[in-house]
């Protein structure tokens, strides 16, 4: 038997027993977290092991990445980073300015609105 079979023969069985008790901690977590906040705080009932499971798999499903991401958070936002400093250092002031104009008004707070004078 090759090295490589072998090593897959002890690495399968290990991940699986990795991942049900990954499973089992998770779910014993969130039924006690549950089970210790809600009821009194809000009066909702205690749930069991497997409906704890149900909701953390639905977290997962909610907010979970689902393996969309494309690289390290590090080098995503450093590349971010560097593209802006570069593209407004080749600007010119013109288009500074210009720049600026069209950015006026993004933001939480939206454009912002003429004051009347008086």
């Amino acid at each position: 038997m090759r090295p490589r079979m072998k090593r897959l023969i002890w690495f399968a069985p290990l991940a699986i027993v990795g991942v049900l008790l990954f499973m089992f901690v998770g779910g014993e977590i969130v039924r006690w977290l549950w089970n210790w906040l809600l009821p009194p705080l809000f009066g909702w009932h205690m749930i069991n092991f497997w409906q704890a499971l149900a909701i953390l798999a639905l977290c997962r499903i909610l907010f979970g990445s689902h393996g969309f991401r494309r690289g390290p958070r590090r080098y995503r936002d450093w590349n971010w980073r560097r593209r802006w400093v570069e593209r407004w250092e080749s600007m010119t002031p013109e288009e500074r300015e210009k720049f600026h104009e069209r950015m006026r008004g993004c933001g939480p707070f939206g454009a912002p609105e003429a004051k009347p004078t008086a």
